[in-house]
Formats: C-alpha cells, structure tokens, sequence
C-alpha cells in the first residue's frame, strides 16, 4: 500500500516536476524542489478560506510555509459538503491525491481530497514536527546528490531539474526551522510592555472582527486611542500571525485564528 506523503506548503507550491506513474490508470507523481515524491499526501493546517469558482469548491489550507490549494471536484459531493460545514477558522487534516498541470503559460498544483476532518492544534503541531524531520532527510539526499554522492537516482533527477545549489538548500533547511518555531513549547516569559500590547491588539481584533475580520488600519486607530503607535500595532500583529493566534484573509485585514 503507498504511503502518504508529508510535505510543507512552501516546498510543495513550487514543483514543476511531474513523474508518469507505474500505467496509464495511474496518477503522477509531483515532485517537489524538496524532494517529496507526492501522490497520495496527507496535509495538516489551518482551513482559513472556502469558496466557489463555477461549481468546483476551493479550500485554502495553511501551514508555518505557506498554503495548499484544496479542489474538490464539485460543490455537491460529499466532501464538498463536508468542507462548506467546517468553521472557518478551523485545524483540519486532509487525505488526497496531489495534482500537476500547466496554466497561464507556467505550473500550478493542487490536492484533491479523499478525507477531510477537523483537528486540534496538538495533531497540527505533531504534523508539523513529523513533516519537518522528513523534509531535512529528503534535503540530506539532495546535498548528497549535489556532491555526487547519490545512492538514489531520483535525487539527482530533482536536482538537475530545479537546478539546485547549496543556497537554495539552506533556503529550505530555514523554510524547516521557522516551521518548527511556530510549535516549539517555550517557559511562559515574565511580563514585558510587548505581551501586553500583543494581548490588548488581540482583544481588539477579537471583539472589532466581522465577517472579513477588521482592517490593520482600525485596529492601529482603536489602538492608538489607548496610547499604543502605530509601529507597535504592526510589530505586535506581525507576532500574533506568527504564533498563529491571528491570520490575515486578505491583504490589510486580519481575523482571529
């Protein structure tokens, strides 16, 4: 039985690579810059947008890295259903099946969902762990293969076909480490001027959030009425976005997670 893949939204939003599978029933596989051989793949995040685009329901699924593209083949299938009674926001995990193809004139991938199903924080943290150890493998593989010492020869297919170099490596390897920051248990810290900002913002956008959250802008007026600048707004939304208290759903707005 084939395993599913775990791979970061960051690594997985740039492949370009597609590999035939074993007969013509077969799906591809879509290989990432990381090395991730993706065809079936199982996915943890946060379910922060559902929409329509002509009958087929699109999922935005986010990570630490990034964002997959969820596309259930249309509205009135189960798992549409399932989706569209989801909260958003909400943790889910997802089974599915990775997708490649050409548009625009460039590459553009997605997953189509075999499972869905709504998670706590804790599985999307033990996701993200899991998925990091697995990332920095592969990433061992590719230097290897960058050095001419590969026992795999798909790992010197990935390597000439994203032509990578060292830098791009550790580009990755960083992509790995903030990921992990966002789940690292830290000692509580003892109170400073920052946690408390950070608390107040947080209020603010809870209790001034609508249906599109509230604009960065109000939050900074509210916000500035209690004596805080507008530069310690940002700085303080900029690290609740960070430790996934808040996210933004659209440029300009942000919304409680």
């Amino acid at each position: 039985m084939e395993g599913a893949a775990r791979v970061f939204a960051g690594d997985f939003s740039g492949s370009t690579l597609s590999v035939p599978g074993e007969d013509a029933g077969s799906p591809a596989w879509v290989v990432t810059p990381g090395g991730a051989s993706c065809r079936l793949v199982y996915l943890c995040g946060a379910l922060t947008e559902v929409f329509d685009n002509g009958g087929v329901l699109h999922c935005r699924l986010a990570d630490p890295t990034g964002a997959f593209d969820i596309v259930s083949g249309g509205r009135n299938t189960t798992i549409a259903k399932q989706v569209q009674e989801i909260p958003v926001p909400s943790f889910i995990a997802v089974t599915g099946t990775a997708q490649i193809y050409k548009r625009n004139g460039g590459w553009a991938v997605s997953v189509r969902p075999d499972y869905i199903k709504v998670i706590d924080r804790v599985i999307r943290d033990r996701w993200i762990s899991s998925t990091a150890d697995m990332t920095i493998s592969r990433l061992e593989l590719l230097l290897d293969a960058m050095l001419g010492h590969a026992a795999d020869p798909r790992a010197t297919d990935v390597v000439q076909h994203y032509a990578l170099t060292k830098e791009r490596i550790r580009d990755m390897v960083a992509m790995v480490q903030g990921a992990l920051e966002s789940v690292q248990a830290a000692p509580p810290p003892a109170p400073t001027a920052e946690a408390d900002i950070s608390c107040i913002i947080m209020e603010i956008i809870k209790e001034k959030s609508g249906p599109r959250g509230i604009a960065v802008e109000e939050v900074q007026k509210i916000a500035g009425t209690k004596g805080y600048s507008g530069d310690a707004v940002i700085s303080a939304i900029r690290t609740l976005v960070e430790n996934d208290d808040c996210y933004q759903p659209q440029k300009g707005y942000v919304k409680p997670l």
